[in-house]
């Protein structure tokens, strides 16, 4: 059944905001998004009254969701100072001037963002694969890890959470859509033995995300909370580049029991590294450690080795930041040639080279989660 942009209209009119005011009528909603039976779109309102619409976009939600055709709802809330409108002044102590950080106090009965922390069911260890910057190979490296894990005997789950540029769709060849069980949760695809979900799933390949940060929040949130992940071992999460928006909701979401930072051996990618490892400790997330990727490339007719990029930059940083160094992963054209044809290296080539990398870097992926996930 088709869904229309007017059906979620209907339903929205039946929504109030906390004045009173239908939704339809109160000046909040953003264009609404409306394919294949998904609905993407937000609410925006203003800062001071963020906490009192929240109510109201769930609301929203659960309206949209009743409409016979939608399989996905995604709504989010936009709060937004408004102009003018100047940020509370800095505290100031007796003898004026801004009081010192050491005396600085969070508001009484304030709540942490990491408070929201709750563990998925059923899923053991929950890890993000990272970078700081884009173009390193992050996502090819996040789904041979996942499939290094597999091979070592581990029930393995991969989130696309690179809400912008989402990559699994490509380097996994699925072109389906997922269905939902009877919670109206969203089915994983399964494939190369593992549950695999990505918003590229839900949108087109061309289609432009142009969403603003509590949009991409929100989708994080529904990918991880919304999906019938069943029982696994390790959800390897491949996250968007950089130290944002998606990297803060899945840490105050998930209590991630690592990350993994994907660095080139070139100076301008390190620095990138070091970004998002001090992010990761700023958060409390232990950092498993660094895979330096295009490490270097080895002819195949001659088999003379050319260091590209560099080499051995990421290692030497691992050492520096006393992070452990999980290996370097040549750039080759078996894996590009794997990757762009959704056939993963490690799924394909089982007997070669890289898969062998692949497996030894999650072998050291593995034994750091040992305990967590035979607690489970």
């Amino acid at each position: 059944m088709s869904v229309t942009q007017q059906q979620v209209l209907e339903k929205l009119a039946g929504v109030t905001s906390p004045r009173g005011v239908a939704l339809t009528n109160a000046n909040v909603l953003s264009p609404i998004t409306v394919s294949d039976g998904k609905v993407f779109f937000s609410i925006n309102v203003d800062a001071a009254e963020a906490r009192a619409w929240e109510s109201v976009r769930a609301q929203a939600e659960n309206a949209v969701r009743a409409i016979p055709g939608v399989t996905v709802a995604m709504i989010a809330l936009t709060a937004e100072r408004k102009p003018g409108t100047a940020s509370p002044p800095p505290h100031r102590h007796a003898g004026g001037g801004v009081a010192p950080a050491s005396t600085h106090r969070p508001p009484q009965g304030g709540v942490s963002p990491m408070s929201r922390q709750a563990e998925i069911p059923g899923i053991a260890a929950v890890i993000a694969v990272a970078s700081g910057k884009g173009g390193v190979g992050k996502s090819t490296t996040a789904l041979n890890l996942a499939l290094g894990l597999r091979d070592l005997g581990l029930r393995v789950g991969l989130l696309d959470a690179d809400i912008y540029g989402p990559s699994v769709p490509r380097l996994t060849g699925i072109r389906e859509k997922p269905a939902l069980n009877d919670d109206r949760k969203m089915i994983p695809i399964s494939r190369f033995g593992l549950s695999i979900m990505s918003i590229g799933f839900l949108v087109e390949e061309d289609t432009a995300m142009i969403w603003r940060g509590p949009m991409v929040m929100s989708a994080i949130t529904q990918m991880l909370r919304d999906v019938a992940w069943g029982t696994l071992d390790v959800l390897v999460v491949d996250m968007p580049p950089g130290t944002g928006d998606a990297q803060l909701t899945l840490a105050q979401n998930v209590p991630l029991k690592g990350a993994i930072i994907i660095s080139t051996p070139q100076d301008l990618s390190l620095i990138d590294a070091r970004r998002g490892l001090a992010m990761f400790r700023k958060v409390n997330v232990p950092v498993l450690g660094i895979v330096e990727n295009m490490s270097y490339f080895q002819c195949p007719h001659c088999g003379t080795r050319s260091d590209i990029f560099g080499h051995g930059g990421a290692r030497h940083e691992a050492e520096r930041l006393g992070v452990p160094f999980l290996g370097e992963i040549p750039l080759h054209m078996a894996i590009r040639t794997t990757s762009d044809s959704g056939n993963p290296v490690v799924d394909s080539e089982p007997d070669g080279p890289h898969a062998a990398i692949y497996r030894a870097i999650g072998a050291k992926v593995r034994d750091q989660l040992r305990g967590v996930i035979a607690a489970a």
